[in-house]
Parts: C-alpha cells; sequence; structure tokens
C-alpha cells in the first residue's frame, strides 16, 4: 500500500464539490510566470454560489518545471492550475489533507528541484560576478511588465545581437531592452 492512497485526488475532490456546491465556480489566474526561469505561481478562488461576490476560499500553487518528469514538463502550467483547484477547493470541503495525491507524488519523484537552461543562448550570470553584492544567485531580469524575456538574433552583417526585452506586446508602451554582446571570451556581457 501506498502512502499516495491517503491522498485524495484532484478530480475526486472536484467532483465533490461539484456535488455538494452545483451553483459554485472555480476561477483561476496566473500571478507570476517566468518561462525562462521555469516558474509560474498560480491563484484560485472558488465561490459556494456563483453569485457570490466573496470567494469561500483562496489558495496558491507555485509550479517550478525543475520538479516535473521529463515527460510532464511540457505541461508544468497546466499542472499547476489544476493544484491551485485541488487546494483552494480542498479547502472549502474541509479536507483533512490539503495537498493532493498528484502533489504528493510530485514530492515522492522529486526530493530536490534541479535548475533548468530552458535556452543555452542565455548567459550564464547576466549581471556579471558581483563579488561585492555577495551576488551567487542571479534573478531574471524585470521591468514594468514581468519578468524579461530573453531573446537573440542575427544582425544584417551577420554579428550575433542578444538582450533582455520587455514583454508587453504593444510596443509604443514597451520598455526599453537590455542588451548584450559577445565578448572576446565568447560569452555574453551587458552591454557599456
Amino acid at each position: 500500500m501506498s502512502f499516495l492512497e491517503n491522498y485524495e485526488d484532484v478530480a475526486t475532490r472536484i467532483q465533490r464539490f461539484w456535488a455538494t456546491h452545483p451553483s459554485g465556480k472555480i476561477h483561476t489566474s496566473i500571478i507570476d510566470i517566468d518561462l525562462i526561469a521555469g516558474y509560474v505561481l498560480v491563484e484560485c478562488r472558488v465561490y459556494k454560489e456563483f453569485e457570490d461576490h466573496e470567494p469561500s476560499a483562496i489558495d496558491f500553487a507555485y509550479g517550478n518545471v525543475a520538479t516535473f518528469n521529463a515527460g510532464m514538463k511540457k505541461w508544468f502550467v497546466e499542472d499547476t492550475v489544476t493544484s491551485a483547484i485541488g487546494r483552494a477547493v480542498g479547502l472549502v470541503l474541509g479536507t483533512d489533507k490539503r495537498p493532493t495525491a498528484q502533489n504528493m507524488a510530485q514530492v515522492e519523484q522529486h526530493a530536490e528541484p534541479k535548475a533548468v537552461a530552458w535556452d543555452a543562448q542565455e548567459p550564464e550570470d547576466p549581471w556579471a560576478n558581483n563579488a561585492d553584492a555577495g551576488n551567487t544567485t542571479v534573478p531574471t531580469p524585470r521591468c514594468d511588465h514581468g519578468a524579461r524575456v530573453w531573446k537573440v538574433g542575427k544582425k544584417k552583417d551577420g554579428n550575433e545581437w542578444g538582450g533582455y526585452m520587455c514583454q508587453e506586446a504593444n510596443r509604443d508602451n514597451q520598455c526599453s531592452p537590455v542588451w548584450y554582446v559577445i565578448g572576446s571570451d565568447g560569452k555574453w556581457k551587458a552591454q557599456s
């Protein structure tokens, strides 16, 4: 007997919710996402009645692609949304265990997440080794519109370009890019 048998799966939990609250509603929202860094934060709001203005429960799920097995990596956003739903519905139903069977299966499979390189072209340390500040972990650069996206390409003259771009769709509202050049060591360095 696996310890997972003590946990309810999300599908069963959702079925119980609809049976108990047939006029309820479930809303999910992505609060933060960075596909380059490989994470997503999802919020779920559950309402017992469709007309309710305030949710009966709110919960969150954080997904890191590094914690997913190879077959599930491309679905890590969807799986994280499902986890948020399962957790929030569990609050409304008053379950004795908030984690779902799916949550606990991930714990069993992956004790320690490993960093994932989504784009081999991205600089190893885009903000240069700042020993004075004690920086050993460098977050993805952000702007007013969220996490920036690393992009590379070739100019007409054949030289490569690279930089962190604003993810705002409307070009008129985009923040200025953070440009990089390839140094004499062959690595990307922030343009000075």
